[in-house]
């Protein structure tokens, strides 16, 4: 039926476009007790990152655990708020990226809208997907910005879209974005940013350290491959910088409940090195697409102070991809590619 048949009653329908929703972890709105508490809860809540029986994980959650924790965490984020704009580098880095992709993606397809927003927090993605529904979009690409796969990271993210399409009358057909763990692009960004950031050093690592997110060695015996992707991202990391296993280390950080987690963990490995002669550490977070709490306060904060307390003497950290052209590069190419046959 053509737009000039259709009848003096018939509801607006918007021209077709297509949507591409970046999605990251989520932020709080604030550091305060409450804004960090509401935030906290429905993280932790979620049942694939805490594995446990519900009745008695929310006991614990909500009476002994938000007690105390959401008054540690706004501290943790104090120190590395955007005060100017009073939110989260995360917020911050994110946005900007939608921005630089609609930009870069509108040169060449002025039918494709850019949005993005939270597995947890606001602007939550059931809202964007929502949102880009009304803008017309009857196709839908999600891109969850979790380069290594798990079902903690990933597949929650989707989870959360997949539950918004759920109660949509009028759905939009919908891709989601796979694990881009091993892709040349991102390889290829990954190791200009050591490669550039080492250049700017008045000094050389002794050794680098590519610390990835931890994940509890339950998950991974029950199939996550999220070990098995971070190695091969550090393995092809190694190739492409030329450094062996000594000289470019795995580990993993931000260890969360009494559970063992894949090791070597972060923090003990670096004070280690410390302590037996390692006197100039690089560190980057290649699990990260945005600098956030667990990379700006936890290894630039928290690690660069262990390391330099236990003998230490140069800690670098090198930043995330976030919008910077290497960065923007991997979401543009791999967006591209997702989008074939859409536009």
């Amino acid at each position: 039926m053509t737009k000039q048949s259709l009848p003096g009653d018939h509801p607006k329908v918007p021209t077709a476009k297509v949507g591409v929703l970046l999605m990251n972890l989520g932020t709080p709105d604030g550091t305060d007790y409450w804004s960090m508490r509401r935030y906290l809860s429905e993280f932790l809540s979620d049942t694939r990152v805490i594995e446990a029986p519900k009745w008695l994980w929310q006991v614990i959650l909500q009476g002994i655990i938000l007690t105390t924790r959401p008054s540690k965490s706004g501290e943790a984020y104090k120190q590395i708020w955007n005060k100017e704009k009073d939110e989260s580098p995360l917020r911050t880095i994110t946005r900007d990226q939608a921005e630089k992709l609609q930009e870069l993606l509108s040169k060449t397809h002025s039918n494709v809208i850019v949005d993005w927003g939270w597995r947890y927090g606001n602007p939550g993605v059931k809202g964007r997907i929502n949102a880009l529904k009304e803008q017309g979009c009857d196709r839908i690409l999600l891109f969850a910005l979790y380069p290594q796969y798990s079902a903690t990271t990933m597949a929650t993210a989707y989870d959360k879209c997949f539950d918004a399409l759920k109660e949509m009358r009028w759905q939009p057909a919908v891709r989601c974005v796979p694990a881009y763990h091993d892709e040349p692009v991102y390889i290829d960004a990954l190791a200009k940013s050591v490669e550039e950031g080492v250049a700017k050093l008045s000094w050389k690592p002794d050794v680098t350290i590519a610390s990835f997110h931890g994940l509890p060695v339950e998950y991974h015996e029950k199939g996550d491959p999220y070990y098995c992707h971070c190695a091969k991202t550090t393995r092809l990391l190694r190739d492409r910088l030329g450094l062996s296993e000594q000289t470019l280390k795995l580990c993993f950080q931000s260890l969360f409940g009494p559970k063992e987690w894949l090791k070597p963990y972060t923090q003990p490995t670096v004070e280690e090195m410390a302590r037996n002669g390692v006197k100039n550490l690089v560190i980057l977070t290649p699990g990260f697409s945005v600098d956030c709490v667990e990379t700006l306060e936890e290894i630039d904060i928290g690690v660069r102070e262990a390391f330099l307390e236990n003998g230490g003497e140069n800690f670098a950290f090198i930043p995330c991809l976030n919008a910077d052209r290497g960065g923007m590069d991997v979401i543009e190419q791999i967006t591209l590619r997702e989008l074939q046959g859409w536009i």
